[in-house]
């Protein structure tokens, strides 16, 4: 296997043609592949960075083609580099297997259509099968079952043995491309933006139930799912106030507040076991927030007893006590820890496998992997630092 994995490789079925409509049909691999060329760190451009599932490894598109890495030991698994007409706008890992998806993007004259998802096969050092759109393609999801596809007002949600078309979704406008599914257990949540501004819909594919959520005023700006989909994490394009929802009725759990004045936010992640969250946005600085909802509980509406909380969970206004009479904003929960980056950069972030830890990816090339004191709280401590762009960059 050519990332060295202890998983067992995806066994990928032959690919048969597809019921999907005209418009996203799958067709076979063309037979001129794109041979790449493994070869040591060349200078690139970044053009997309993403977890896998478990994150325990990242991907990188560039405009020379995609990079593989391992987070805990931070190392660089493989890349394929295509060349300068080799650019991948998306990539995305199924794991740790060698089955991942690519699209094209990032020039005049890309790798592949940005109008199209390509399945590449690293076993083969090839696509093996395609899926086409009428529009680009802004963001690709994967389980083991499922390929979610989501284009700027339609989301579509394939099986992934045999490419057939299961559910189309209509949604808003999503030039970000957002849509989280969950990846453990044997049937998928699925959420995405709704038909009116600030909703999300969230997709009960074992139940066959469909549940909507006003989640915000605004527009989305970011969303995250826990591992197994029982918690859904919204921002909205102010980027002041962070909301965690119940998926299974739709109820809101807790609100956290990341600042004052407005800010874009980039990432939100939940730890395995949903009892953290973080956050990034553009003013550069990562957040972590204490849950008190413990979601392997939701489906009995028990809820996190205070005294599993850490002492300083999740740090209340001083000012609390006159909730009712002072604005909302002096008894909002903030943060328990941060770390702070280079402003205006965006980053990234998920929980590393070691206990308290956060790994930060930023679009300049930078890793971080970060502690935090989960009593305390305070600013995080940095362990690790390297440069996938520089790699003499490192310390």
């Amino acid at each position: 296997m050519t990332t060295a994995s202890s998983s067992p490789p995806f066994q990928f079925p032959d690919l048969m043609a597809s019921d999907s409509e005209p418009d996203d049909s799958y067709s076979p691999s063309p037979s001129q592949n794109p041979t790449p060329t493994p070869t040591g760190p060349n200078p690139a451009q970044l053009l997309h960075l993403s977890f896998n599932q478990d994150h325990g490894c990242f991907s990188a598109g560039t405009d020379l083609g995609f990079c593989i890495y391992n987070c805990d030991p931070f190392r660089e698994i493989f890349r394929r580099d295509f060349g300068p007409r080799g650019a991948v706008g998306l990539v995305q890992m199924l794991f740790r297997c060698n089955i991942l998806t690519i699209v094209g993007g990032g020039g005049p004259d890309p790798l592949y259509s940005p109008n199209k998802v390509m399945i590449w096969d690293d076993h083969q050092s090839r696509c093996i099968g395609e899926l086409s759109f009428r529009s680009e393609v802004k963001g690709v999801r994967l389980r083991r079952d499922r390929i979610v596809v989501v284009l700027v007002q339609k989301i579509f949600v394939y099986n992934f043995a045999d490419l057939k078309l299961l559910h189309q979704i209509e949604t808003i406008a999503n030039p970000k491309g957002l849509c989280e599914v969950s990846y453990l257990g044997p049937q998928a949540v699925l959420v995405c933006p709704g038909l009116q501004k600030g909703q999300i819909r969230v997709e009960h594919y074992g139940s066959k139930r469909t549940k909507f959520i006003m989640a915000h005023d605004s527009r989305l700006a970011c969303f995250a799912l826990s591992q197994d989909g029982r918690l859904l994490a919204t921002a909205s394009s102010k980027g002041t106030l962070i909301r965690v929802f119940n998926t299974l009725d739709g109820s809101l759990l807790q609100e956290v507040r990341r600042g004052a004045d407005r800010a874009e936010i980039h990432s939100l992640s939940f730890s395995s076991n949903a009892q953290w969250l973080a956050v990034s946005s553009d003013k550069g600085t990562v957040h972590v927030f204490n849950l008190k909802v413990d979601s392997g509980s939701l489906g009995n509406e028990i809820s996190r007893s205070p005294s599993t909380s850490p002492p300083n969970s999740s740090a209340i206004s001083s000012l609390s006590f006159m909730k009712g009479v002072l604005p909302r904003y002096f008894s909002s929960e903030w943060s328990m820890a941060k770390f702070h980056l280079q402003e205006g950069l965006e980053y990234i972030v998920a929980f590393g496998h070691q206990k308290n830890t956060v790994v930060v990816l930023g679009m300049d090339g930078s890793f971080y992997l970060c502690e935090f004191d989960p009593v305390n709280g305070g600013e995080m401590t940095q362990l690790e630092y390297y440069n996938i762009l520089k790699p003499e960059e490192t310390f």
